[in-house]
């Protein structure tokens, strides 16, 4: 059954166990049955009482991260490649242990700008990680998506096209595709057309607008969005609001992402709206295929 989910970064920064367990908290109580968590590292959070409260409100947990520059498993210096291997297969179980259903984001690369164009080896070896990720990831019993991101956040997928190819590369049948607004609206020639493209693959979705603020006040064209998500039969698969602001998010994301500003300050009423926007937006998507299709 779809899900509709919440980043934590719209509550908290993720810097504590009390911050993230009112994230939880929150999400819950703004009807949201699922959260999305910055990869946490097992030695400074109690994962297992994270699990409990979460489990306790009927929200699911999902993780996501980047890679760091010395762990960048699309690099050809093989101890870079190990590093980062060892981290993937670390935060699967993390994600794991926090009763965590998907591990998603910039698993295949450095999370930040390149100022060289990818290679070959890197790509493989990038491809040859995320493949052993996944057979860690199925004995977890968790899920594998890669986020397809923004020229400005990686260097390696930055379409649907590309992040097809790569899974193809990995010679896995369970590894999916994450796909965002945001990051669509920069890249793909057309984002609907790249999600129909995505089809089956795309197992994991962001609902973002351009600058990341409130729904439907940027430039982000909705309903065309929706309407791509249903031809694809996106009813049961999870989606997610996303939206930063330098009032919360970290001082780390903020310099990768470039938030800069706050594109909003009080969060309650923004988290309202995006459950809001989407689950209205959803309905009117379906009552027009089924219109489209009545005789």
């Amino acid at each position: 059954m779809r899900k509709l989910g919440i980043h934590s970064f719209v509550w908290t920064n993720g810097k504590t166990q009390e911050g993230l367990e009112m994230a939880i908290e929150k999400s819950a109580e703004h009807g949201f049955r699922m959260i999305e968590l910055a990869y946490l590292r097992p030695e400074l959070f109690d994962l297992n009482r994270l699990a409990k409260r979460a489990q306790a409100l009927d929200v699911e947990i999902v993780v996501t991260m980047g890679l760091p520059a010395a762990a960048d498993v699309s690099s050809e210096d093989k101890e870079a490649v190990a590093k980062g291997t060892a981290l993937l297969s670390d935060a699967v179980k993390a994600t794991r242990d926090i009763g965590g259903i998907r591990l998603g984001g910039i698993l295949y690369s450095m999370h930040g700008k390149y100022d060289t164009m990818p290679t070959h080896d890197g790509w493989m070896n990038s491809a040859g990680a995320v493949a052993a990720t996944a057979d860690v990831a199925k004995d977890c019993g968790v899920e594998i998506v890669l986020e397809v991101v923004n020229r400005f956040e990686s260097n390696l997928l930055n379409t649907v096209a590309q992040g097809l190819k790569f899974i193809a590369d990995t010679g896995r049948d369970d590894v999916f595709l994450h796909l965002d607004t945001f990051h669509m609206n920069i890249e793909e020639a057309s984002p609907p057309d790249a999600i129909r493209l995505a089809g089956d693959k795309c197992r994991y979705f962001h609902f973002n607008e351009n600058y990341r603020g409130f729904l439907g006040t940027g430039t982000i064209d909705f309903p065309s969005i929706f309407a791509a998500l249903v031809d694809i039969g996106y009813d049961n698969r999870d989606i997610v609001f996303e939206s930063f602001s330098s009032a919360i998010v970290d001082e780390g994301l903020s310099r990768v992402c470039g938030i800069w500003r706050d594109t909003w300050d009080d969060n309650n009423p923004l988290a309202a709206h995006a459950r809001q926007f989407i689950e209205q937006r959803w309905s009117e998507a379906l009552r027009r295929r089924d219109v489209n299709m009545s005789a």
